[in-house]
């Protein structure tokens, strides 16, 4: 068994992670555009590839995926996995598994605004959300929202041009400097994320784990404690089996006055999966499994409360003498 890793990027601790779980019954593959990105070197081989908005990408990963006897391919960036998605057929047809969602679903992930629509169809509370300035002034008018709000990329990543703001005339300001935004209520109160895994084969939701935000970096964890709750779980599992997750799913999470509400769902390895692995909820084994035919079983929440991650600064030194540096 053969693991394709897209646009490893510095995640090198997933790479290391499958690794691990091959135990030298298959290798792991990654690919990068650049040759600076330390987690490809973590892997059995790896290739520099073009950007995914290059024409012919994706010609270039099937190629991989045939040469390499690829099973199974993930991405670890957003944009990618809408490409894997959408061409699941053309990776099935060389023998390789996509192990992402559903391509509207993954959209709709991308789309905040849409998840919003789709939370709200299915009753699971979650932040307002207005699709433009218009109509949340008028909300604002009629005492449904208040400031201060977040303005936001509609489609985005990274917490990248995401604003707290507290007045019409910043408001004013971000609309005019940005396309695409939107107005989100603000949420105070405590932040989580969970780490979920849906199973494959079955549509069962396997694994769950749930960290308290503690701070952040980057738009990702930097220091997290692990968390229980059962109604939390419940919550979770629903929503990820009634919209048809498959594989890794990243879902942030606010709790206000005892009631949970899903902000964002990116269905992929979040930037803090490594607490979840760390605390034993190893989906590394959960993709291996399906991979290989097996269903997985239940481990919601088998893993201990309480249990911090801190993440630190670490540096790879490579030789490249000789070698074109492709950033």
């Amino acid at each position: 068994m053969n693991i394709l890793i897209l646009s490893a990027g510095t995640r090198d601790k997933v790479v290391q992670y499958f690794k691990k779980e091959l135990a030298g019954r298959g290798k792991v593959v990654a690919t990068d555009c650049s040759n600076l990105a330390p987690a490809v070197y973590e892997a059995d081989a790896f290739y520099l590839v073009p950007r995914i908005t290059a024409p012919g990408y994706l010609d270039v990963i099937l190629d991989i995926c045939m040469k390499e006897k690829i099973t199974g391919v993930f991405s670890l960036i957003d944009p990618e996995l809408s490409l894997l998605a959408k061409e699941r057929e053309k990776f099935l047809a060389v023998g390789t598994t996509p192990i992402v969602s559903d391509y509207e679903l993954v959209e709709t992930c991308f789309d905040k605004y849409r998840m919003f629509e789709l939370l709200q169809k299915m009753q699971i509370p979650t932040a307002k959300c207005y699709a433009d300035k218009e109509s949340f002034y008028r909300a604002k008018e009629a005492g449904e929202i208040a400031y201060p709000v977040f303005v936001k990329p509609v489609r985005g990543s990274a917490s990248i041009h995401i604003n707290k703001v507290g007045s019409k005339k910043e408001v004013e300001v971000l609309c005019d400097l940005y396309d695409d935004l939107m107005i989100q209520e603000y949420m105070d109160g405590k932040e989580f994320g969970a780490d979920v895994y849906v199973d494959m084969i079955s549509g069962k939701c396997t694994d769950i784990f749930v960290k308290k935000k503690i701070k952040m970096r980057a738009g990702e964890t930097d220091k997290s404690v692990s968390y229980k709750d059962e109604k939390l779980f419940a919550l979770i599992r629903d929503f990820a089996e009634k919209c048809g997750f498959r594989g890794m799913i990243d879902i942030d999470i606010f709790e206000m006055n005892g009631v949970y509400y899903i902000s964002e769902v990116n269905p992929r390895f979040g930037g803090g999966y490594p607490h979840a692995y760390g605390c034993g909820v190893n989906m590394a084994a959960a993709v291996v499994n399906n991979l290989s035919g097996k269903e997985n079983e239940k481990r919601i929440g088998e893993y201990q409360e309480g249990v911090c991650m801190m993440k630190f600064n670490e540096v790879m030194i490579r030789d490249m003498a000789g070698e074109e540096i492709v950033p």
